[in-house]
């Protein structure tokens, strides 16, 4: 398509190709030759799956006009944006990228040309990638040879799941001009940047990194010019600004395992995330026949009893252990929270038909394969259709014999999905996640909230349901 080549008018793409599947839409020669005009992409490719969208030869040897991308590709899954000569030969052209690719899966954008032997040109990223999963963008010859480009990325890549960028020859061979990145690559897990003749045999340009997020390589580029400031270099900690009482920031350090709890989209086929330690850590226990436990004492007022029986004595970490479990079974339920240790197989059913009814079944992720690495998500099923449900989980507590704290808590959605070696694409394993859709009432400092960087209410938060964990359901 040779889109207003020559012409100066203005065109406006409003709610494009939304909600499709396999969109697969090509602008070549868009706006090239132009003097002056301007082009709007608004809402465009909304929600779509698996969306191959082309702009070739885009505003080219363009004087003046401006560009904006807004809405662009949202809420989509998977697929690729390509710009192939964008901006190329241009005089004082500006672009913008406004909400671009915000909230995809496996996403990814590919810029060649880009700005190329421009001159005066001011491009723009702006929350671009913004909490996506593992979104890659790809910026070969962007801005080189040009004079006096202007280059913004404003919270790039920000609270997104991992994410792989390249800079190629960026800005290369540029004549002034400046390429600022400001809150780039702040994901919660680590993705990968690499910046490749980044400003080499430019002159005097002014580059700035401001918290610039981890884990990026830098190869031969202009040292000299070239400021970091607030650069972030440590992988092992997961960071998260929280307000106090007096409205003031206050900087939590608390480390949070990758993958240990995620958003409910992830929960998608084809989606590569995560996926934490979910090995069972505790020693190997087993339940004492209900006989038997039911004539133990169990309480924190007959504790005496218990560590004489266990051959614990005061001081020890086996009494502290057992004080430690009692004193969280008797703890008073949470806000809509119902409640029970079980110290038997039969307590534990009990309890969950007394919640869920007869009708029920227990589910636990099949095994640990995929622990402590990337996995791809397979097929998805969703426990009673996906609704909000009730669900009781159970939990191991560290005791003298087996003992799981079983609770059931409002507001849950519970999936089985398919998981898969993202490379082979074999399946390793068949995990069980649990989603609390209502999270109002959890603490600010909860580490669901230091991982994903929101807070209370805000947001729905999963985790996988670890090795001899489980939950039970209604039966589908």
């Amino acid at each position: 398509m040779r889109y207003g080549r020559d012409s100066p008018r203005d065109n406006k793409f409003d709610n494009y190709a939304p909600d499709t599947n396999v969109p697969d839409q090509s602008f070549n020669s868009y706006s090239t030759n132009t003097p002056g005009g301007s082009g709007q992409f608004n809402n465009y490719a909304h929600g779509s799956n698996v969306p191959d969208l082309r702009f070739t030869s885009y505003s080219d040897h363009g004087t003046g006009g401006k560009q904006e991308f807004k809405l662009y590709a949202d809420d989509g899954n998977a697929g690729q944006q390509s710009f192939k000569s964008y901006g190329k030969d241009g005089n004082g052209a500006d672009s913008q990228f406004t909400t671009y690719g915000n909230n995809t899966n496996v996403d990814a954008s590919a810029f060649t040309n880009y700005g190329q032997t421009a001159n005066g040109e001011n491009q723009n990223f702006t929350s671009y990638g913004f909490n996506g999963n593992n979104p890659a963008s790809n910026f070969n010859n962007y801005g080189v040879g040009g004079n006096g480009p202007s280059e913004t990325f404003t919270s790039y890549r920000d609270q997104s799941n991992v994410g792989d960028d390249k800079f190629t020859t960026y800005v290369k061979d540029a004549n002034g001009g400046e390429a600022n990145f400001t809150n780039y690559g702040q994901s919660f897990n680590e993705g990968t940047d690499v910046f490749t003749t980044y400003g080499k045999g430019a002159n005097d340009p002014h580059i700035n990194f401001k918290t610039y997020g981890v884990n990026n390589t830098f190869k031969d580029y202009v040292k000299d010019t070239a400021t970091f400031s607030n650069y972030q270099n440590k992988t092992s900690q997961v960071l998260a600004s929280l307000t106090d009482a007096n409205g003031g920031k206050k900087v939590n350090n608390r480390w949070v395992e990758p993958g240990k709890f995620f958003r409910e989209k992830m929960l998608k086929s084809g989606t590569i995330m995560p996926m934490p330690d979910i090995k069972d850590k505790m020693p190997k226990r087993s339940f004492l026949p209900r006989v038997i436990a039911s004539k133990l004492p169990f309480s924190t007022s007959k504790i005496d009893e218990l560590k004489k029986i266990f051959h614990a004595a005061n001081d020890s970490q086996v009494a502290k252990m057992i004080g430690d479990a009692l004193s969280e079974c008797e703890r008073a339920p949470s806000a809509g929270e119902t409640k029970r240790c079980a110290n038997s197989a039969e307590d534990m059913i009990d309890f969950a038909t007394s919640v869920l009814g007869r009708n029920v079944v227990v589910r636990t992720t099949e095994n640990t394969k995929g622990s402590k690495g990337n996995i791809m998500i397979g097929s998805v099923k969703g426990i009673n259709g996906g609704k909000v449900t009730k669900s009781v989980s159970c939990h191991q507590t560290l005791f003298p014999y087996l003992l799981y704290y079983c609770h059931s808590v409002p507001k849950v959605r519970v999936y089985e999905a398919d998981i898969l070696d993202p490379n082979s694409k074999a399946k390793i394993n068949h995990g069980v996640a649990i989603c609390h859709v209502d999270t109002s009432l959890w603490g600010p400092r909860h580490g669901a909230f230091i991982a994903l960087g929101s807070g209370p209410g805000k947001i729905e938060v999963c985790h996988w349901i670890f090795e001899n964990d489980m939950t039970w359901a209604t039966a589908d």
